[in-house]
């Protein structure tokens, strides 16, 4: 295994206590932003958004709603990321047009691969499309964890919200978008206990299979 990779992936927890004085620095979030966007989806559809979430009063609030839980607030940047709650004609014709842009193709010449992707939508149903698009929120969490790890960041991912509040909160309750994971991104605190623990993972052979 690529030695940098591996020192940054021993290196990285689930921060617990972070260091509110010390602040990621705009070039280095763009960094992990940037690389969260590059994550891939399946059928390339992106159904997610990430809000960087800086106004203090609102942080304090998604505390509250997140069990008082201190990365809320003390992490340097706090990111929620956010399924669409559907995938409707309306959204997949926007990214045949982005994907024509990029491509420099015809609108027209990729309508088999719209027809395609309306077919599969089609055989799901509205709860499986909601379960589908939280799915591709956790590929790009990942990207987020490794990119910062990496540039040696601290993040959390984080599951202990309460979605409809947050959603409440970040005006998204009204949106085609909903809360499904959080990530606090900063620098630990020297007082974290958890910093310098063994990290535990079942052996390679036993999570790992090759047939």
């Amino acid at each position: 295994m690529n030695a940098q990779i591996q020192s940054a992936l021993n290196w990285r927890y689930a921060t617990k206590l972070f260091n509110p004085a010390k602040k990621v620095s705009d070039d280095d979030l763009n960094t992990i932003l940037e690389a969260t966007r590059l994550a891939p989806s399946s059928l390339g559809i992106h159904p997610w958004k990430a809000i960087v979430v800086t106004d203090e009063a609102i942080r304090k609030q998604l505390r509250a709603a997140a069990w008082n839980q201190s990365q809320i607030t003390d992490a340097s940047h706090i990111v929620v990321f956010a399924a669409r709650k559907t995938l409707d004609e309306e959204y997949v014709n926007a990214y045949i047009n982005r994907v024509a842009e990029t491509r420099n193709q015809k609108v027209e010449d990729i309508q088999g691969y719209k027809q395609m992707i309306m077919g599969s939508f089609a055989q799901k149903s509205p709860e499986a499309i909601k379960e589908w698009n939280a799915r591709q929120v956790y590929i790009a969490l990942g990207f987020l964890l490794e990119s910062a790890a990496l540039i040696h960041i601290d993040t959390c991912p984080m599951e202990g919200f309460d979605p409809a509040q947050f959603d409440k909160i970040l005006n998204l309750d009204s949106s085609a978008y909903g809360s499904v994971v959080v990530a606090t991104v900063g620098y630990r605190s020297e007082e974290d206990k958890y910093a310098l623990a063994p990290k535990v993972r079942f052996p390679i052979n036993s999570v790992i299979e090759t047939v």
